[in-house]
């Protein structure tokens, strides 16, 4: 059960004389290292052109901010952590009204995703700043000290709130030791990672120790960051819990089901298989697995095929929506080489796809910011990164959209929330990849279940809501000194 807040009492963050050693080697490869980061934003650029943009910021040139307003600094490095970080920030900036937000990104879709999140409350051009925008973007800059310092100076947070799980030496050294507290919120720290921590422990545990304050998602991260070095460690929940569907991108989504799944005067329901946020190499897993089953579902008298059990159009609609964009191409000739008639999502615009596109196999998802939308066109959904071994994407968005879950054998980013979704039957764990296309395909074929499985998922995402509050009550005092209510 996630505790109440308490008043924060940050520990005392003296580094010891190998620690403070370890953190001047570590900061000399970072500037001997940075040729080669700079040759890395080259190598990126050839997929996202964004990755050579803002060059001076990931180096601390950043220009001055020229109002006095108190300024929250909340750092998402990408686009998970961003939309992650959508309650927190819509929560903090409706508490403090006089009060300015700064977000930081270490990636252009990071940015990307911000923007379209938060850009009611941004000024009209992006990369700009004016006194009338209650939040600005920016990239944080490499973890080097005279980095962090300059952008420092240029910001000047009176907190910084990092979300999830990027913890640099010197960022939290540098804020330390210029009057800025940082918080880690909505903290998670896998097996893995608690491994790789452990093994630049020199690192971790005064970077641990410098923070104003430590929320973890649930008791196990918990558990392994006190493995780390840091003690008072606190559960709150996962923040993600209360990341509330759009309403515009659910409409959005029937709108797409009217275009594609009509057909002809029965008006049958035609079902949607959706493979979310899929990873490198997961696409042809699913895509084999689909051609293979198609393959066998010529045979009328083949028991294990999965069969419709009511009136619908069968086969289903199967839509993938690659995880990264840079990607979309990629996946998209993967899909075209194997035959199948493929749309893109791309192509329609703002308009409901056109009645030709109804006749499409496959639908590819070459949008961002839309999920809520690809699950408001699906009947069930096969969350990506859990086929091949990435740790998962996020399934709380799919449970609260109301889909039922298929997942497979690694989810150890969202261990959890996976655990917790299987065992409140709002998800199913799938060992491979065409399993899981099995479990999604019979879930279609059966729409009392599919309905049942819905509902289970609604309710798990309601009942673990609330870690947004817990967190913001806890902030308070670092915020203007307040005291928390």
């Amino acid at each position: 059960m996630p505790e109440r807040p308490a008043e924060i009492q940050p520990p005392r963050a003296i580094e010891r004389l190998h620690e403070r050693l370890a953190r001047g080697l570590y900061s000399l490869a970072w500037l001997l290292a940075t040729p080669l980061a700079l040759v890395y934003l080259a190598w990126r650029a050839r997929r996202q052109p964004a990755y050579l943009e803002r060059i001076g910021e990931r180096l601390g040139f950043h220009p001055r901010r020229d109002d006095e307003a108190p300024l929250i600094w909340v750092h998402a490095v990408s686009v998970g952590e961003t939309r992650a970080a959508q309650p927190l920030v819509r929560a903090l900036l409706e508490r403090y009204p006089g009060h300015r937000l700064l977000l930081t990104h270490m990636t252009p879709t990071g940015l990307e995703t911000g923007r379209e999140l938060f850009g009611a409350f941004m000024a009209p051009t992006a990369g700009t700043s004016d006194a009338t925008s209650r939040v600005a973007q920016a990239l944080l800059p490499w973890d080097q000290p005279f980095a962090i310092r300059r952008f420092l100076r240029a910001w000047r947070p009176a907190l910084g709130i990092v979300v999830e799980t990027e913890l640099w030496p010197n960022l939290v050294a540098v804020s330390r030791a210029a009057g800025v507290p940082l918080a880690l919120v909505n903290a998670r720290l896998s097996e893995r990672s608690l491994r790789k921590g452990s093994r630049w422990r020199w690192l971790m545990r005064p970077a641990l120790a410098g923070l104003a304050g430590v929320f973890a998602q649930t008791e196990a991260d918990a558990g392994r960051i006190r493995e780390l070095g840091r003690t008072d460690v606190r559960v709150f929940g996962n923040m993600k819990f209360d990341v509330a569907p759009a309403q515009k991108l659910e409409v959005l989504g029937h709108v797409w089901r009217l275009g594609l799944l009509a057909a002809g005067g029965d008006l049958a329901h035609r079902p949607v298989v959706l493979a979310a946020s899929t990873r490198d190499g997961e696409e042809a897993l699913i895509l084999d697995a689909w051609q293979a089953w198609r393959a066998r579902q010529a045979s009328d008298d083949d028991p294990s095929v999965v069969r419709p059990r009511a009136a619908m159009r069968w086969p289903p609609l199967l839509a993938i929506v690659p995880r990264h964009p840079q990607r979309f191409d990629e996946v998209g000739r993967e899909i075209a080489s194997r035959g199948l008639r493929m749309v893109r999502r791309s192509s329609w615009g703002g308009a409901e796809p056109p009645e030709a596109d109804r006749g499409a196999e496959v639908v590819l998802g070459d949008s961002m910011g839309e999920m809520f939308a690809y699950y408001a066109l699906a009947d069930v959904a096969i969350v990506g990164g859990s086929l091949l071994p990435f740790g998962g994407q996020n399934l709380i968005e799919a449970c609260a959209a109301g889909v039922p879950v298929v997942v497979g054998p690694h989810t150890f980013n969202f261990e959890a929330a996976a655990e917790q979704a299987i065992a409140e039957n709002a998800a199913l764990r799938a060992p491979h990849a065409a399993a899981a296309l099995r479990e999604a395909l019979e879930i279609v074929a059966d729409p009392l279940r599919r309905q049942s499985l819905g509902e289970h998922a609604l309710a798990f995402a309601a009942r673990h809501r609330g870690a947004t509050a817990r967190t913001v009550a806890a902030l308070a005092p670092l915020i203007s000194g307040e005291r928390e209510r």
